[in-house]
């Protein structure tokens, strides 16, 4: 039981890592550029909500 524990610390670690190399890198964008991702976003959202999903019959 102890190497399961262990195994789960040693990937909650890389977890970790993973998402603060991915916060730094993120961090590294110019303003504009999250700006027009975070627009795009939301378009895309907007979209999603208006639409309708129908059925042939």
């Amino acid at each position: 039981m102890n190497q399961d524990k262990n195994t789960d610390n040693i990937n909650v670690k890389d977890l970790d890592n993973n998402e603060n190399k991915y916060l730094i890198e993120g961090l590294k964008r110019t303003y504009k550029e999250r700006f027009l991702f975070l627009t795009n976003l939301i378009k895309i959202q907007n979209t999603l909500k208006k639409a309708k999903i129908t059925h042939k019959k």
